[in-house]
This record gives structure tokens, sequence and C-alpha cells, in this order.
């Protein structure tokens, strides 16, 4: 059996190409297809393996402008030649499943999001970007949403990273997906043997992650926050700052986890489909503070391992972190870890690997 592993662009080492690492380690031959490839970005592992990129590979400037050629990857996708391939598994939060398959293949998708930026925050997107980005999004993205929505029915099966993403596939696709939460590497992660006095925003500082709120609410409490990332909020965010909130820009691993372990919690205070940074807190022994809504609900899904504030406002926000001040000491580190190894690897490869032979079963009979 032949098998491809398609996922939209591999460009960095973030959740959607640990997805990716999983799939080669659960089928060592399989072939990876994408639309763009930076071979400097990516791990050994996926670097070891044949990968076959898009004409938009050939485009001067596609490692660092890919994002801007959306209206090119449908065009680009349907390009590439799948037809020798029995198993087709593509990784989705782009358009990766518009590839086309040959009828007698199976092909599932492992959807980690619809495209946000055509459907629910295509407005926040829009928003934020520069005056030919609007005009260009708003001249392209009806086209894209109807081939968005009719290539979902060239996929068999879908699979969801959440609940919350399975959601949005029926409400996007009309089509129904298995829940099976994506890797989280909680082995990386361990409990300090000591609390320091500070919270942790720990991110990408964009819009949509409301790292503001975290700022302004803690500036207004007079505590103690430390963000790490970097982003185009950045300059907004040290303007809106008190001094008690300390910016420490993009940071390697070793002091994300340092610091993880070492909260007091972990403010996440925006909508995420998953969410991996709450769950490796936790692998770390640490509480999450989140915002109530997408992958927040499932992972932090009890008052053992953390608390959900009910709407994105600093005065809701408060009113968590004083609730939180006032129970702090009944959290324990060994039972929140322990919560973490529900979203561990070798559980993904399970279940996955069990989805993925149900659907070849089915087509098989």
């Amino acid at each position: 059996m032949k098998i491809a592993i398609v996922h939209y662009w591999l460009v960095t080492m973030r959740g959607g190409e640990k997805v990716v690492e999983e799939l080669c380690r659960m089928y060592p031959e399989a072939d990876i297809f994408t639309l763009v490839c930076d071979p400097d970005k990516i791990s050994p592992l996926l670097k070891s393996r044949k990968i076959t990129t898009s004409l938009l590979q050939k485009i001067p400037g596609a490692k660092r402008h890919y994002t801007k050629m959306l209206p090119l990857m449908p065009m680009a996708l349907e390009e590439l030649d799948l037809q020798d391939y029995d198993l087709i598994i593509s990784s989705e939060s782009g358009p990766a499943k518009g590839v086309i398959t040959r009828p007698g293949s199976v092909h599932v998708c492992y959807c980690h999001s619809p495209m946000r930026y055509i459907w629910d925050h295509y407005h926040i997107y829009r928003r934020e970007a520069g005056l030919l980005a609007r005009g260009v999004m708003t001249l392209t993205a009806p086209a894209l949403r109807t081939w968005d929505v009719t290539t979902a029915a060239r996929v068999d099966a879908f699979a969801a990273n959440s609940s919350h993403v399975a959601d949005r596939i029926r409400r996007f696709y009309r089509r129904d997906a298995t829940v099976i939460h994506p890797p989280v590497a909680v082995d990386d992660f361990q409990p300090a043997p000591s609390v320091g006095d500070f919270y942790l925003c720990a991110g990408q500082l964009v819009p949509y992650k409301r790292a503001d709120l975290a700022v302004r609410a803690f500036s207004a409490m007079n505590k103690r926050l430390v963000v790490i990332g970097e982003g185009s909020q950045m300059k907004d965010l040290k303007q809106i700052a008190g001094p008690t909130i300390e910016f420490l820009g993009y940071q390697p691993f070793d002091v994300l986890r340092d610091h993880l372990a070492r909260c007091k919690a972990l403010i996440f205070p925006g909508e995420e489909d998953f969410g991996i940074l709450p769950v490796e807190a936790m692998a770390s022994g640490r509480p999450v503070i989140a915002y109530d809504a997408g992958g927040a609900r499932e992972t932090v899904s009890n008052e053992d391992v953390g608390l959900r504030f009910a709407e994105q406002t600093e005065a809701s926000l408060i009113d968590a972190v004083q609730r939180f001040e006032a129970m702090a000491d009944r959290f324990d580190p060994v039972r929140i870890r322990r919560h973490s190894q529900e979203y561990s690897a070798s559980l993904f490869r399970e279940r996955m690997g069990r989805f993925v032979d149900e659907q070849l079963a089915r087509r098989a009979g």
C-alpha cells in the first residue's frame, strides 16, 4: 500500500507539523506532499522523507510570503499527482484536503481547523490587513469558500483535533468528524521544585490571542505577569503595560519550559481550536486560567487543573485570578500532570491508527 501525507506548508515546526511527525512515525514508508517547504525550518525526521512541493515553491520568496499566495493554492494543490497512492492522509488547517485522488483510494483528513481566514476569523484577518490585502481578500474569499466546501466532498472521513473543530466542520462542511486530540510532547515537561511569584502569558502576540486582555488585567491588579512571544501587537502591548508586566520577547524552548514549570498559573485569554500550550503547562504541573471557549473547554476540563472565565473582559479575567488565588493551595502538581497524559503522542498514534484502519476496512468491505 502506497501512502501519502499532505500538509498545507512546511515552513516551521508548530502543532500541525508535530502531527505530521507522528504520522511519519506511524507510516515510515509514507511520502510527503506540501505547497511550500523550507528544509532549514523543519525537523530532521521530516527532512529525511521524500517531500514533493507544488509549483508555488518555484516562485521567488515563496518560503516567506506563502500566505499571500492563498488564491493560487487550490490550483497548486490540484496539480499534485497522487494517482499512485492508496491511502492519503491530509493534515488540514490550510487547504490541504483539496488534493485530487484516484477512485478506489482512501482519503482521511486530520483537521486542525477549517481555514480561519475565510470563515469565522475572516473579518478579524481582514481588519488587520493592509489596503491591498483587504481588496484581494474581498475579491477572492467567496470563490475560496465555495472551493473549500466543494473539496470537503473529496474526503472519505474527517478527524478533528477537538470537539470545537468538529462543530466547525459540521457547520461549514456539513460533515461529521471523529475527535482525536493532537499529540503533545508531555514528557518534555516536568514540574519544578518551587514556584515563582509570577503568572505567565505566552505565544504569538497577535490580536486574536488576546494578550492585551492579560496585560490590561494584570496591570490593573498590580500583579506580576511575564509575557513570552513576539508579534504584531508587541509595540501596542508595551504602551498599555504597567510596571508589573515583563516582556521577554521570543525565547528558546528551555526558557519557555522553565517559565511554564515555575509560574503560578498560565493565563490563556484567547480562543483556540485546541491549544497545545495549556497542556504543556499542565504537563509542567501548573494550573491554567483560560477563556471559556474553544479547545480550553476540553483541556481545562475541571477545577483540579485550572479555571475558566466566561467573558473576554478585564473584569471576568480579574475575577478568575481572584478565585484562583483563594483556592491556590488545592492545586496538586502531580494530579495536574497526570491529566496532561491524556494528550500524549502515544495515545494520538493509537487513536489515529485505529481511525485510519476503520476507514481502510470500510473501503475494503
